[in-house]
């Protein structure tokens, strides 16, 4: 049943629909993807019972294809698959090689701003290509022991941190899902598309401006917090783990000495006991070095344990070929194939393993999972972690495959931690991952294959080629995403067909009758900055791109430099721990109040502002 009335009418109650669905996504009682897709439900029916008529202009009716087409949208299948490519380049564990070689130097004392500077700098760089939001992830833990190591509050770095990723998303084409939508905005509307480095130079300085102002005044401007240190480390990041390595006749360990109780091949590992035969060495280990047979008990935190690991294999693996069950410790061992992941056990009060070693429990051929150390509150263990009588309450972890680990949760001796599950980074095909991904952004920016495919064809490949299985891709491809571009390009659409953009854009000219071109565009800049700090970034990019171009077509310059103003404000997401995902990731380590955000961020966006102002003044000579 279709309903014929005036085409205002359509475009009111466009309006109104966006409005809800904004509110909707800043009220949060639903869910983003339940808000998404309801809106897109709510247009689809709308306009099959109101429909457009095709007028002079106008592309024809707004149909349920044309509604629904943002889920076959170009710019989604793009962010989607560089978001594959992403976890392939995370799941390899090249971003913590290079953050473990960063943190090398800045062991070397430099002042701490310069030390953070540097930090911001590769941040925003890396940004520039992958996706942010790993991107801090993997940052948090370095630059909280940063401020550990020069003796500040995590929350002096947490904020600039997440600042840092946002302008460095700023400088190419796929620096973030919003500078591809607007992208896509522009080709729907019928306008030629951004190239990859066509705002490159003044996203650099946006960006060095961004970077400065978060690292001299952020700091300055956030309450003190210094006494809350202990309380912004992740759940469990300081526990230490009892560890215990066998030194066999190949490994690297032997000849080293342990000054200090340190090995300089095992950094940030303390060694607890050094077994040597019958002979228990203990600290200070003066004029010791390290011998084929050798057992090294060490203590170390579960982080610095999965980075060895990754580095290291199976030295931390320990030998129970004493027990009956020895023989069928080889090759094909579930603990030593691909696709491990860690995780934290404790023994149950009326665990079956209470008072037996593992040794003698054989936990390693019941659960296929091959404990690696056991972490006891009580007080500090000195044995091999093979001759430890297990308690209620201990914790062990465990590394496994995932399905065996799945399995724990059923297990009655042990309670599985269920948010302490991790991957574990293999590195065996770091090299083809790096290749996967260069090779990508050189075909995309050299203009050789569109963004899209490029993309999608890395995202492929990385699955191809094993780097990542298909399980962890699909899990790569964030849900949220997916249907809120969905539903802000479903948005767009009706925005555009019903008349709803060219008329927005009228009043902003007629209210700045007489105003310049500089003049209106900053304005413009100034109220997409002000308001994805409100709603959603990508419903800023692409709700507001088609207002910016067809402002530009009224004022007659080039519609490109309206849109990358789009591009630059949407992703002044700064104000508010909402307007980005990243902001949320540092709320907690950072112990911020939303306030901070809005004490910290607003003067940022101002900033932006008034540097976007002058480089269209300056560098676009308008």
């Amino acid at each position: 049943m279709e309903i014929a009335v005036g085409p205002g009418f359509q475009m009111w109650v466009t309006f109104a629909i966006i409005v809800l669905a904004l509110g909707a996504y800043v009220w949060e009682k639903w869910s983003m993807e339940l808000t998404s897709l309801g809106t897109v439900c709510v247009i689809l029916i709308f306009f099959q019972l109101f429909p457009v008529p095709p007028g002079p202009g106008e592309t024809g009716s707004l149909d349920a294809a044309r509604i629904l087409q943002g889920f076959a949208n170009p710019a989604l299948v793009a962010v989607l698959a560089l978001l594959v490519m992403g976890q392939g380049l995370i799941r390899t564990g090249i971003l913590d090689r290079g953050v473990e070689w960063f943190l090398d130097h800045v062991r070397k004392k430099i002042p701490f701003i310069l030390a953070v500077l540097a930090a911001l700098i590769v941040v925003g760089a890396i940004s520039g290509f992958l996706n942010n939001t790993p991107v801090v992830v993997i940052f948090i833990p370095i630059m909280q022991a940063m401020a550990q190591r020069y003796g500040v509050s995590p929350s002096q770095v947490m904020m600039p941190l997440s600042f840092a990723a946002i302008v460095g998303g700023m400088t190419t084409l796929i620096g973030s899902s919003t500078n591809l939508l607007v992208n896509t905005a522009l080709v729907e509307i019928g306008e030629a598309p951004l190239t990859f480095f066509e705002f490159t130079v003044p996203g650099l300085m946006l960006a060095a401006a961004g970077i400065i102002y978060a690292v001299v005044v952020v700091p300055r401007l956030l309450p003190d917090r210094a006494g809350m240190s202990a309380s912004v480390l992740p759940d469990g990041a300081g526990k230490q783990f009892i560890l215990q390595l066998d030194v066999r006749p190949d490994s690297e360990l032997i000849g080293e000495g342990a000054p200090g109780g340190h090995f300089e091949a095992l950094p940030d590992m303390t060694v607890r006991l050094i077994q040597r035969g019958e002979r228990a060495i203990l600290p200070p280990f003066e004029d010791l070095t390290v011998q084929d047979g050798d057992v090294i008990v060490v203590a170390a935190t579960r982080a610095v344990l999965k980075e060895a690991i990754v580095a290291h294999g199976e030295l931390f693996h320990p030998d129970i070929k004493s027990s009956a069950m020895a023989e069928d410790d080889d090759e094909d061992a579930p603990w030593r194939q691909r696709d491990q992941i860690i995780a934290e056990v404790m023994v149950a009060p009326a665990s079956r393993l209470v008072g037996q070693t593992l040794r003698l429990a054989g936990f390693r051929y019941k659960t296929h999972c091959i404990v690696l150390g056991i972490q006891r509150r009580a007080r500090m263990i000195r044995a091999r972690i093979t001759e430890i009588r297990l308690e209620p309450g201990d914790v062990l972890l465990v590394q496994g495959q995932r399905d065996d680990i799945r399995a724990l949760r059923g297990n009655r001796d042990v309670v599985l931690i269920e948010s302490s599950r991790e991957e574990v980074p293999s590195l065996d095909h770091a090299k083809r991952a790096m290749l996967i991904f260069f090779g990508t952004v050189v075909l995309a920016a050299t203009g050789s294959l569109p963004i899209v495919t490029a993309a999608f064809a890395g995202a492929i490949a990385m699955v191809a080629t094993g780097v990542l299985n298909l399980r962890q891709a699909f899990r790569a491809m964030d849900p949220k995403i997916a249907t809120a571009i969905a539903a802000a390009l479903a948005m767009s659409v009706a925005l555009r067909e019903t008349g709803g953009a060219a008329f927005v854009a009228s009043l902003v000219v007629d209210a700045l009758d007489g105003a310049g071109v500089l003049m209106i565009l900053s304005v413009l800049f100034l109220i997409a900055a002000l308001m994805t700090n409100v709603i959603s970034n990508n419903a800023v990019a692409v709700l507001f791109t088609p207002i910016a171009v067809d402002l530009a077509i009224e004022l007659g310059v080039s519609p490109s430099l309206f849109a990358i103003a789009m591009v630059f404000a949407a992703n002044c997401s700064f104000a508010s721990p909402m307007g980005y995902q990243t902001n949320l990731l540092v709320m907690g380590p950072g112990h911020y109040a939303f306030s901070d955000f809005a004490r910290a961020g607003l003067p940022l966006i101002i900033i932006m502002w008034l540097t976007f102002t002058a480089m269209a003044w300056l560098y676009w000579g308008l």
